[in-house]
């Protein structure tokens, strides 16, 4: 199942999804234009367990560095399609500071529980996932009958549909643990997808019910 877009409309425009978004195009395409390839900035802006465990203070900015990198397209276009139809309405629920501190705490936690599961891990972790699964557990709290219309392939049929979102998060999550169960050392970081999801609809109300 691939979301196309979400049948929810906004009031505002959504300045912080778009710069986001931008922002990680850009980062991904200064990446691949690199003579040594990504991984010498992995290595330095990536997220290594190992390293934030043995030095704690030097690596804490990789935490958010670690944000705004991708491992190859299908990475990069997964996680911008579902920023663009999620995010929208999460910033314009809680608007654009709230916002921002909203997905990074989502990433950062999300993190967290990523190097939970592998504290010696020596593999940089990148990604938006764990910021914008905090996205998706945030729409299935305030949305969750909202309508996404959804790319479905069944053998050789494809057709799109219009799915409530809480079908297509809560599949979305099922596959996470699944995934993260099975896969073992598969080098994705399924548990920062998992926690993520499950920071964001812990938070989301907390953030929405706060003063501006």
């Amino acid at each position: 199942m691939i979301p196309l877009i979400d049948e929810n409309p906004t009031k505002n425009f959504p300045h912080l999804t778009i710069f986001l978004i931008v922002a990680n195009t850009v980062i991904f395409l200064y990446q691949i234009t690199q003579p040594m390839g990504s991984l010498p900035i992995f290595q330095s802006y990536g997220l290594i367990p190992a390293h934030l465990m043995e030095t704690p203070v030097s690596a804490y900015p990789t935490i958010y560095s670690a944000m705004f990198l991708h491992s190859g397209i299908g990475h990069l276009a997964g996680n911008m399609l579902y920023l663009w139809i999620f995010g929208n309405n999460i910033e314009d629920v809680l608007g654009k500071f709230r916002f921002i501190i909203f997905y990074l705490v989502c990433g950062t936690l999300a993190s967290m529980g990523h190097i939970a599961t592998d504290l010696h891990s020596d593999i940089p972790m990148v990604g938006a996932s764990g910021a914008i699964s905090g996205i998706l557990g945030a729409y299935l709290v305030l949305f969750p009958h909202a309508r996404v219309k959804t790319l479905i392939f069944l053998g050789f049929l494809i057709t799109v549909i219009r799915i409530p979102a809480i079908i297509l998060l809560v599949i979305w999550m099922l596959i996470q643990v699944f995934s993260g169960v099975a896969a073992g050392d598969s080098g994705v970081a399924w548990f920062a997808h998992i926690g993520g999801f499950v920071v964001g609809m812990i938070l989301i109300l907390p953030f929405r019910d706060m003063k501006h």
